[in-house]
């Protein structure tokens, strides 16, 4: 295991839909946390050598019989653990305390009183808000705790053993909505926990050096890229630890954006200084999509062709052993793969969910526990040109996750021109920077509109725009209304087969980013 993921953070998940924002706020501390599922064993908790536990809130109720199962030996270790709403719930029964469902719940703001001193609250003012989400509440407190806040609800706030390594938040100390929750995180990093600040975007390039040199000894990779940060970030770390060793590839599958391969190819050489290859295997990808509509099926069959191609191309170059490929935590954490069985799959990664079972390579995937904003701090630390750094994110299934219903060469045409058009705008009125993600849509929807005193019967855009920090969660953004005219006269007037434009104010959740 890295030395710089030893003495971090583990988080069992019961649940929240806070879980990966727990995860993310530890690591802006720079300190490195992971989320397991709550059936994780002692076992698999501690061969991760964590100096520290969190439990994550959850929907269920800590006395009903189809609550969470978990290995109840885990709160018995000699570790600082750190109970967040249900958390609370599970370590004040789990010693003797009592929890109950009082008919009303604690919704949003609230203030609390801070009793005494505790080191979880340190720095925690009188009467600070923070935010809650919870049904039941603490009703016995566990012999020898102490309350060590109150909300202005008179609903215990927070909870701490008498040796201060078992503490309790009723709030969520993770969001932004929490006056003090940075503080309060901080409090149980380094002043109980003892946590050491060294994941750091320097000490993760290093240490993936290591690791790739490592386990690839004298053998090949053939890196997939596609000229956003992620790849550009893998193929830059695996330029520096293996060199030649290396061969980038592009495959233009037919989905990109207008002149997208073209532009890639040349950011990459210019920029990294990347030999890197394009191959069109659009025909390929197009003709297996022929007639899909289902965006799970379409995900798959994009993934499973990806590695198909890649076989191809690799025999261009003798004996590739492993494929690289950039891979980051949400990709996995929405394909359900790293949170057990329990996990719903929101969507299937054409790089995680999508893999066939007779793949040739192994595959390496050094960002494959980093949120997206990481990963721009990793290519700022290796260099990369900030155009490449802060270029929105593309999924790698491309336009056929953009295009609902079936996917044909004259749909992706269509799109590629409303969608250049967009971007071509947002960054002409200085916006695209503003957003972290924006894109067009073709919807299988036919309207009448009338050009030229001549009816159309043509089809429907949906316009795309969120801010984000890691894709996780996202806002839609609020475009001017007259950047939103310009785009939309822009694009009716440009594009033949688009007649109507319309604008996405979905957040998410509920929404996802993708359309599919």
């Amino acid at each position: 295991m890295s030395r710089f993921k030893k003495g971090g953070v583990i988080i069992i998940d019961f649940g929240s839909q806070y879980t990966q924002l727990i995860t993310r706020k530890i690591r802006e501390q720079n300190v490195f946390s992971k989320i397991l599922p709550h059936e994780a064993s002692l076992a698999t908790v501690m061969a991760h050598e964590p100096r520290a536990i969190v439990l994550s809130g959850g929907p269920s109720s800590v006395y009903e019989k189809s609550a969470p199962n978990y290995d109840k030996e885990i709160l018995d270790l000699d570790l600082p653990i750190l109970g967040i709403c249900y958390g609370l719930h599970i370590l004040a029964q789990h010693h003797g305390g009592c929890v109950e469902s009082t008919g009303k719940g604690e919704y949003g703001f609230a203030n609390i009183s801070v009793n005494g001193d505790s080191q979880l609250l340190n720095s925690v003012s009188n009467g600070s808000q923070v935010w809650m989400s919870h049904m039941d509440r603490v009703t016995k407190i566990p012999d020898g705790w102490s309350v060590i806040a109150e909300s202005s609800n008179n609903v215990v706030a927070a909870l701490a053993s008498v040796d201060s390594k078992r503490l309790a938040t009723q709030f969520h100390p993770e969001v932004s909505h929490t006056e003090y929750g940075h503080q309060i995180l901080k409090n149980f990093l380094f002043d109980i926990s003892e946590c050491e600040s060294n994941w750091t975007a320097g000490n993760f390039i290093q240490d993936q050096i290591d690791i790739i040199r490592s386990r690839v000894g004298d053998g090949n990779v053939l890196i997939g890229v596609s000229g956003g940060v992620d790849s550009s970030v893998v193929a830059a770390i695996m330029q520096k630890a293996i060199g030649d060793q290396a061969k980038a590839v592009l495959i233009d599958h037919g989905l990109l954006r207008k002149n997208e391969a073209a532009e890639c190819v040349n950011a990459l050489q210019d920029g990294l200084g990347v030999n890197i290859h394009l191959e069109d295997e659009s025909d390929k990808f197009l003709q297996k999509l022929a007639g899909v509509t289902d965006p799970e099926e379409k995900r798959k069959i994009i993934g499973n062709q990806f590695i198909y191609s890649f076989e191809s191309v690799a025999s261009k170059f003798g004996d590739m052993e492993y494929l690289a490929q950039g891979t980051l935590y949400p990709d996995v954490i929405e394909s359900g793969v790293s949170r057990g069985n329990a996990a719903h799959v929101i969507k299937s990664h054409h790089n995680v969910g999508g893999l066939p079972d007779d793949m040739e390579f192994e595959l390496i995937e050094p960002l494959r526990e980093l949120f997206k904003d990481e990963v721009r701090n990793v290519g700022k630390e290796l260099g990369l040109p900030d155009k490449l750094i802060n270029r929105h994110p593309f999924p790698g299934p491309g336009l056929g996750v953009r295009i609902i219903g079936d996917i044909t060469r004259e749909r992706v045409a269509i799109l590629q021109e409303a969608d250049d058009i967009y971007i071509k705008i947002l960054h002409e009125e200085g916006l695209y920077d503003e957003i972290w993600q924006a894109f067009a849509i073709l919807i299988p929807v036919q309207t009448v509109g009338v050009m030229g005193d001549q009816r159309t019967y043509e089809n429907l855009l949906g316009l795309r725009a969120v801010t984000s920090t890691d894709g996780m969660t996202a806002d839609w953004y609020r475009m001017p209304p007259e950047v939103l005219s310009k785009i939309s006269n822009k694009i009716v007037n440009s594009v033949k087969g688009i007649n109507r434009v319309t604008y996405d104010v979905t957040s998410k959740p509920p929404g996802t980013i993708e359309w599919e």
